[in-house]
């Protein structure tokens, strides 16, 4: 089940919702929103349910164990870390790890075939924060479980984020309030975020999948371009409304998560860009990888090393390909270049947006492509594709759509130029003073509810809806 499900929409969130807000009791609220969280799981993975529970129950008692006794804290800390990593390596990357033994040594070791449970690199990289955190003594661990699985299984930012920190909603977990202004503001930004994904990132799928489904010799340069771009706009709308989505949701439940994205396109450097993309996980990667690490306080060299460290497992944390470790070490590379480079951090702001932008872009490419080489190729006909037969000017123009051009159209406008508007958007008007404030917010609501209707129309014709961190 998804967010952009119609069972969803129309039945499991509303009866979800409508419980809680009948319920007045914190206890049984608690309670309800666990068991919606795991039926909302079981759904989609009724094996793997297990698995996340496991999870939680290992990560509670290592935090109660050093919540109880002061010695031996590092080692029960490191236990619970290597048993999170350990997990992760068996179920995420015991493949991956096999393939590259057996193409690097050239041995023939059997590549185990192990199913991705849904979510697993979210909610582990959740329960790591919390025991680490513990530990240092940023938070206090929990003598109710319940407590802790709701923080860790919690629905709307279960299987695609944000990642959230236990100290960041630690007091929303036994005390909190919803209001209707709360409650309404909640229900746009889910809407809002709902049609970013129906509407635009799923429109972009299905150019960028046509163009990379096809055969090498099918696409030149105008096709290249056209899937490179659909799918720079496609993961964008589609990650960041799903994160508009959850923060919605929690919102309606009485939870402030943090955003998780800042008009990332708009940053004029790779630097700038990790400050504004995905900003629950390079928060995540800095605070519990690079710091310790040493950070910036070791020079330069050092400094860079970690940076590419950091990166190197931020593209591992994507996905079980060597993709996703290169579009990673790329980041890290363009991220060290700027802190050695003194006249790339000093471009104009003009050339710094249009220099980040072809990094991120082409670097994409290669997080969309199947392998390496046809990563690369895709690449090489984005600077170089210059065949302008009839196939692969067909290919290119099939895309190019009346709707899929106004999708894009749009897509530019609100992934950067519109930044101010999607802020009040956001925010619902909330900021506006006297009887201003209700004519914004009516006028809001109803343009939400515009997109409900025609978000549910499309979903409803069978129109492509994939989601692409289903993987992650």
């Amino acid at each position: 089940m998804t967010f952009s499900s119609l069972v969803f929409i129309c039945i499991f969130f509303p009866v979800v919702f409508l419980l809680h807000s009948l319920i007045r009791v914190p206890v049984i609220r608690n309670g309800l929103l666990i068991l919606a969280s795991l039926v909302f799981y079981t759904f989609g993975e009724p094996v793997y349910i297990l698995l996340m529970l496991g999870s939680v129950l290992m990560n509670y008692l290592a935090a109660l164990a050093m919540r109880q006794s002061q010695k031996g804290r590092k080692a029960v800390l490191v236990i619970a870390v290597l048993l999170n990593i350990g997990v992760l390596a068996v179920f995420k990357y015991a493949g991956f790890f096999v393939e590259s033994l057996n193409s690097l040594f050239g041995t023939e070791l059997s590549v185990p075939s192990i199913a991705l449970p849904i979510g697993i690199s979210f909610y582990t990289f959740q329960a790591m924060s919390y025991v680490i955190d513990v530990y240092r003594g940023n938070v206090e661990a929990s003598k109710n479980p319940l407590r802790v699985l709701l923080y860790i299984s919690f629905f709307p930012q279960l299987i695609a984020g944000p990642i959230v920190k236990y100290r960041d909603i630690e007091q929303e977990l036994t005390n909190r309030v919803v209001s209707i202004p709360e409650a309404s503001a909640g229900f746009r930004r889910f809407l809002f975020g709902l049609s970013k994904k129906v509407l635009i990132a799923n429109t972009m799928a299905v150019a960028a999948d046509a163009i990379f489904n096809a055969d090498a010799g099918q696409v030149n340069v105008l096709g290249a371009w056209i899937g490179a771009v659909a799918f720079l706009m496609q993961i964008y709308f589609d990650f960041s409304g799903y994160s508009d989505m959850a923060i919605g949701m929690g919102r309606m439940f009485g939870f402030h998560f943090r955003e998780n994205f800042d008009f990332p396109y708009a940053a004029v450097s790779i630097k700038d860009f990790w400050t504004r993309w995905h900003i629950s996980l390079s928060s995540w990667f800095k605070e519990y990888v690079y710091i310790p690490l040493g950070g910036n306080r070791k020079g330069k060299l050092r400094t860079g090393l970690n940076k590419v460290i950091v990166f190197f497992l931020c593209g591992l944390w994507h996905g079980a390909n060597w993709t996703f470790v290169i579009w990673g070490l790329i980041h890290g590379a363009f991220s060290f270049l700027e802190e050695a480079v003194h006249g790339l951090r000093k471009l104009p702001r003009l050339l710094g947006h249009i220099y980040t932008l072809l990094v991120v872009c082409c670097a994409f490419v290669i997080f969309r492509a199947d392998t390496l080489g046809q990563g690369f190729s895709m690449i090489g006909k984005m600077f170089s594709g210059f065949a302008f037969d009839n196939q692969s000017m067909s290919l290119a123009v099939q895309q190019l759509t009346p709707f899929f051009i106004t999708m894009l159209v749009a897509a530019i406008f609100f992934a950067g130029p519109a930044e101010k508007l999607v802020k009040k958007l956001r925010t619902g008007g909330e900021e506006e003073v006297h009887g201003k404030a209700a004519v914004v917010q009516g006028i809001i609501f109803g343009i939400a509810l515009i997109l409900l209707c025609w978000d549910i129309i499309r979903l409803s014709g069978g129109s492509y809806n994939p989601f692409i961190y289903f993987r992650f």
